[in-house]
Parts: C-alpha cells; sequence; structure tokens
C-alpha cells in the first residue's frame, strides 16, 4: 500500500512537471499584430543548437558518425543524410500539419510559401535525441524559441515566445527510430502553439 501511494504521488509530480515544461512564454513584445491577418511565413532555424550533452550539433554529429562508420563503414555517413534530410521530411511537416490543424478556424494560414506580411521562425536551440532500444528508453525533446518579425525587415522582431522540454514519443512506445521520435516533438509543438494562438490570440 506504502508502495502504491509513493508511485501515486511519484505520477502527480510527474505530471505537474510535463504541464509546467511544456508551459508557453511570451518574453518578448505582443501578439497583438497577428489579429485579422490571413496568412503568416514559416521559417526554421537549426544555428547554435545544442544537442543532447553537447553544447554545439557539429560535435554531436562528428561522434555519431565516427560510431556508426566504426560498426559499420558509409553508415555514419547515411546516418548524418538522415540527420538533416529528417528536417525537411518529417519535423516540419508535422509542426505545419499540427499547427493547421489546431489553428483552422482562426482564418489565417501558416505556411513556408505564404504571401504575408509577417513570419513566424521556429528556431530550435536544444534536441535531446533520446533512445529506445527496448529494455530501456528516453523519450525525444525540444527547446525552440519562436519570433515574430516583419517578413520585409526581419530585423524588425515583434514578438518572441519560449517553449521548453516539449516531449515527442511514439504511440505505445513503438519509436525505436530517432528521426520519428524528434518528429513527433515537433507535432506536440505545433499543437501547443496552434492551441494557444486560437484560443489567446485570434479569439
Amino acid at each position: 500500500m506504502k508502495i502504491l501511494k509513493t508511485v501515486f504521488v511519484a505520477l502527480i509530480i510527474f505530471g505537474a512537471i510535463t504541464v509546467q515544461a511544456q508551459k508557453i512564454k511570451v518574453t518578448q513584445g505582443s501578439l497583438d499584430f497577428l489579429k485579422g491577418q490571413t496568412a503568416v511565413l514559416l521559417e526554421y532555424d537549426y544555428s547554435n543548437m545544442a544537442v543532447g550533452k553537447f553544447d554545439k550539433e557539429e560535435d554531436y554529429i562528428a561522434k555519431k558518425v565516427a560510431e556508426y562508420n566504426e560498426k559499420e563503414a558509409g553508415k555514419g555517413d547515411i546516418w548524418k543524410q538522415s540527420w538533416f534530410s529528417d528536417r525537411e521530411e518529417r519535423f516540419h511537416p508535422m509542426f505545419e500539419k499540427l499547427l493547421t490543424e489546431y489553428t483552422k478556424g482562426t482564418g489565417c494560414k501558416f505556411s513556408q510559401n505564404s504571401t504575408a506580411d509577417y513570419k513566424l521562425i521556429l528556431r530550435t536551440t536544444f534536441t535531446e535525441p533520446g533512445w529506445n532500444i527496448g529494455v530501456s528508453r528516453r523519450d525525444a525533446m525540444i527547446n525552440v524559441e519562436i519570433q515574430f518579425v516583419e517578413t520585409a525587415n526581419p530585423e524588425s522582431v515583434l514578438a518572441v515566445m519560449t517553449m521548453d522540454k516539449i516531449p515527442g514519443r511514439g504511440a505505445m512506445g513503438n519509436d525505436y527510430d530517432t528521426g520519428y521520435r524528434i518528429s513527433e516533438a515537433y507535432a506536440k509543438c505545433g499543437k501547443s502553439l496552434g492551441d494557444y494562438l486560437s484560443k489567446k490570440v485570434f479569439k
């Protein structure tokens, strides 16, 4: 009974931490300029991104490429190609799909191909790839900074938002692929941002 009580308390604490971690914060400016907009341009930025225990993404990539190539010649180079191609092929589509779904009633379209006065820059500042080897697993996780700027004058930052510790995992734990886990974090990011904008900005 005592063990069950301890587990229950731990689950409550974990749930509270998760909710807090995903909280969206507006750290600069105001989002009022979005009201009445019918389109917002999307852009993605991975510069100066930390990965796992590495402050620099290039150091993480060098380590993984060397490890995979040591096991099998060329495997590391294939992994590196996937590491970058996953962004356009998996992360961005998942983010945009959920962002669109949760803002569909606002009359505003978010797209990389929009002609719009304002641009949303999704800057990923940290990525935890996580792992799943069956007997042990860790969810993927991303931290992002969201900047809204004038399309014609990107130096004019109108608002900045942050979201930290956005989790990424597959249903039922079937997420052995790193790219899949991370893409789920971008889906969660798009869902949370879309929900926030719909309720707080476009209401």
